[in-house]
């Protein structure tokens, strides 16, 4: 899809990008990741790159313009929960709803649906629908040895409870996932949300 004569170049463009994305160094990501799409704009690593490194800056028209367009040239939905918080993060709850919902007809991998539903549920916290949340997210139990996505799902799920005034569950969960990754973040946060509701 690439000219020959581009392929050297935008290789470049977007190893420089990988390697500062690694680095954490998102706005100079961002910088190569558009050379590399001006060279190579059918690439569906390019524009996955551009998408990812626009999101981590906050530059969220691009991010779901480059992530929607990944997703068409590569079939691939891994990114879905990511336009999900890139639509909520510009206020258009109605489409992080839709986008919720094609993605579980989809049929993702267990991790992109657990990464969906931790954004759709904080979306329903952000709407008030703490129930809603609450229902989706507490699991039935907190098995050992969870995966990286169960935890950020227990952390939606103890959030969700302790404001719906369930501060035995909120704990429970809380400290299930403290036991798992003591430095998982956002914990200060938590513990401050399940204070409160113990007032």
């Amino acid at each position: 899809m690439t000219p020959k004569e581009r392929v050297s170049a935008a290789l470049e463009e977007l190893g420089a990008a990988s390697q500062a994305m690694i680095e954490g160094r998102h706005k100079a990501a961002l910088r190569s990741a558009r050379r590399a799409k001006d060279l190579a704009p059918r690439d569906a690593t390019v524009r996955e790159t551009l998408g990812l490194s626009a999101y981590r800056c906050g530059d969220w028209q691009t991010a779901l313009q480059e992530l929607r367009a990944y997703r068409r040239l590569a079939g691939e939905p891994t990114h879905m929960p990511v336009e999900m918080d890139v639509l909520r993060a510009l206020d258009r709850g109605e489409d992080v709803a839709k986008v919720w919902q094609e993605l579980q007809k989809i049929g993702a991998s267990p991790a992109v649906l657990k990464e969906g539903l931790v954004v759709y549920a904080s979306y329903l916290i952000d709407e008030g629908a703490v129930e809603d949340a609450r229902r989706l997210t507490t699991p039935k139990n907190l098995k050992p040895n969870p995966y990286p996505a169960d935890l950020r799902v227990w952390y939606v799920a103890s959030r969700a409870n302790a404001l719906a005034g369930d501060v035995r569950a909120a704990s429970q969960i809380r400290d299930a996932l403290v036991l798992a990754d003591p430095a998982f973040p956002g914990l200060d946060d938590l513990d401050s949300t399940i204070a409160k509701a113990q007032r």
